[in-house]
């Protein structure tokens, strides 16, 4: 009955007898379980260990049992923080995956036919940009990491995705939460979405990406330095590999509108996304890229963090947030649960 709580079969016994007979002993329990008094002290070191037991107040050498309303309760809502933390491990997996094959793809001989194409220099990827524009039938989906966009980067982007809204394609485009206080990019995305495109946010993005007609990527050729060049994937493997990444990310995002949902009280789901950086030791330069804010807003939204967890010292900040649970990785940064 409670083996799937993690508890074994004698242990259970145990604590059933100690919920009918709280003042039995060891012996008594032996006794009325039938096994020997060394299981039962191995079973109450269980029991005690996963807080179905509790030391008397009056007496802290006895153990009293913990009500199964609320012991029970806590080891599933353990059980639930530990699922959600295998989920995330999956999905970063995932997400990992897909930058290999991406990687491992563009970096292929070229040939006759090549399935990776490698274009140097803004001239030549606007170039190719548009070619894409003009050639696509139904559906394109993007990463805009880096922030709130540059006016000439909106400026470029315009034509082209008016004239895809104009032929009915499916627009699909997730930029990082921080453009939610950029008014230039804001008032881009609205002007799309009035135009039937959509808009989501997340806090941090793997990499840039553009999937077109789910029969080529667009990926950079460096993730750290976008506008050096891009590569051009028509692998079917890789572009499945980059479709499938978007549609998950896609799937938990936040539409530009919607407020920005909190993993815990007083914490964002950019804060999560802030301590987790910091906690792998990105630097502050870093940690800004890829939420795409300044590195004076990063140094800002530590202090403020390090103000509501009582903290001295980022060290210290970093104990205190893992003692609240808010760097587990269960944590989902790209939606409002």
């Amino acid at each position: 009955m409670l083996e799937p709580f993690g508890v074994s079969p004698v242990a259970e016994m145990v604590y059933l007898a100690i919920l009918e007979h709280p003042a039995g002993g060891v012996s008594a329990l032996a006794e009325q379980v039938g096994v020997s008094e060394t299981v039962v002290k191995e079973s109450l070191d269980e029991l005690a260990m996963i807080s179905l037991l509790k030391p008397s107040t009056e007496d802290p050498g006895v153990f009293r049992p913990v009500a199964p309303e609320i012991g029970l309760e806590a080891l599933l809502a353990r059980q639930q923080a530990e699922l959600l933390h295998r989920q995330a491990q999956l999905e970063e997996s995932r997400a990992g995956l897909a930058v290999v094959i991406a990687e491992q793809a563009s970096r292929r001989p070229a040939g006759p036919k090549t399935d990776a194409e490698e274009f140097v220099g803004i001239d030549a990827i606007r170039d190719q940009l548009e070619q894409l524009a003009h050639k696509t039938q139904y559906e394109v989906l993007t990463f805009a990491p880096g922030g709130a966009q540059s006016a000439q980067a909106l400026q470029a982007s315009k034509p082209l995705d008016e004239q895809l809204l104009g032929r009915a394609v499916n627009i699909r485009t997730i930029y990082l939460d921080s453009v939610r206080n950029d008014p230039p990019t804001v008032s881009y995305a609205r002007w799309l979405t009035v135009l039937g495109g959509q808009v989501r946010t997340v806090p941090v993005l793997p990499l840039r990406l553009i999937v077109v007609d789910r029969s080529v990527a667009v990926v950079p050729l460096d993730p750290n330095v976008t506008r050096a060049g891009i590569t051009l994937l028509r692998s079917p493997g890789a572009v499945a590999a980059m479709h499938a990444l978007f549609e998950q990310v896609w799937e938990n995002a936040t539409p530009l509108g919607v407020a920005q949902p909190r993993v815990r009280q007083n914490l964002t789901r950019q804060d999560a996304a802030l301590l987790r950086l910091l906690s792998q030791g990105d630097t502050d330069e870093v940690v800004a890229r890829k939420l795409g804010v300044s590195v004076r807003t990063v140094r800002r939204m530590a202090s403020e963090l390090m103000a509501e967890l009582g903290a001295r010292s980022r060290f210290q900040a970093g104990v205190r947030a893992s003692e609240r649970g808010w760097l587990d990785p269960g944590i989902d940064l790209s939606s409002g649960g």
